[in-house]
C-alpha cells in the first residue's frame, strides 16, 4: 500500500506539473507528442528495414517517450522558474534543489524594501548571493562580505547579484554560473568552513533581546 500511495503522489506530482507548465505554452502537448514520434522513428525506421520490425518498435517507442519527458522536463523548469523569478528567496529556493554539494543559509541580510542576501559555502567558498534593485543591492552584498571576511579571512568569497535587470544573472541561468564556480577548497575544508559559520549563526541568534514593549520606531522598522 505505501508503495502504491508513492506511485499515485509521483503521478499527482507529474499531473500538476504538465498543467502548470501547459498553462504557460499551450501547444506543448502537441510538441510532446512530435518528439515522441520523431525520434521514435528516426531511430525505428533503421532497425526495423535493416533487422525486423519488433526490433524496431522495442527500441523507437521507450526512445521516443524518453524524448517526450526530456521535452516536458525542459518547459515545466521554464515554467518554474518563470513563475518565481523577481519574487524575495527565489534565488535561494533555487540553490537549496540545486544538484552538488552547496549548503545554503537563506537572508543572512534582509532590508525593508525585501532586498536580501543569501549566504552560500562549497568548494569555491563562499558565494554572497543579492537579490533585489542593483543599487541597492550592492551596498548590501559589500556589508555582508566585511562581516564575512571578518570571520573568513583566507577564505575566497564572491558576490552575484540574482534578477532580471542589467548586470544580474536569471534565475534560469543561475545552476550553470554556480556550476562555473573554481573548486579552491578540499572537501573537508568546505565542511570546517559550513560549521565555523553555523555556529556563529547560532550565536548570533542567541543574543537575548530586551524585554518589554518595542519603542514605536522599533516597532515601525521591524514591520
Amino acid at each position: 500500500m505505501a508503495r502504491l500511495s508513492g506511485i499515485k503522489s509521483r503521478f499527482s506530482t507529474i499531473a500538476e506539473n504538465f498543467r502548470m507548465a501547459k498553462s504557460g505554452r499551450p501547444t506543448l502537448a502537441w510538441e510532446m507528442a512530435g518528439m515522441f514520434l520523431a525520434v521514435g522513428a528516426i531511430l525505428a525506421a533503421p532497425l526495423w528495414i535493416f533487422i525486423n520490425w519488433p526490433t524496431g518498435i522495442i527500441v523507437g517507442i521507450p526512445a521516443g517517450a524518453i524524448a517526450a519527458m526530456f521535452w516536458f522536463s525542459r518547459v515545466a523548469m521554464k515554467s518554474a522558474y518563470k513563475s518565481i523569478e523577481g519574487q524575495p528567496g527565489a534565488a535561494a529556493a533555487v540553490i537549496e534543489s540545486m544538484r552538488g554539494n552547496w549548503t545554503i543559509t537563506p537572508a543572512v541580510a534582509v532590508t525593508r524594501n525585501q532586498d536580501l542576501v543569501s549566504r552560500v559555502v562549497g568548494r569555491c567558498g563562499v558565494i554572497l548571493v543579492g537579490e533585489g534593485a542593483p543599487s541597492r543591492v550592492v551596498a548590501l552584498l559589500a556589508t555582508e562580505r566585511k562581516k564575512t571576511a571578518r570571520w573568513l579571512p583566507d577564505i575566497p568569497i564572491y558576490e552575484m547579484q540574482v534578477g532580471t535587470e542589467e548586470g544580474q544573472i536569471r534565475i534560469s541561468r543561475l545552476q550553470k554560473e554556480m556550476g562555473k564556480m573554481p573548486k579552491n577548497l578540499r572537501p573537508a575544508e568546505a565542511t570546517d568552513i559550513r560549521r565555523r559559520l553555523d555556529a556563529l549563526s547560532q550565536r548570533q541568534s542567541a543574543i537575548p533581546l530586551p524585554k518589554g514593549p518595542l519603542p514605536r520606531q522599533s516597532r515601525s522598522s521591524r514591520g
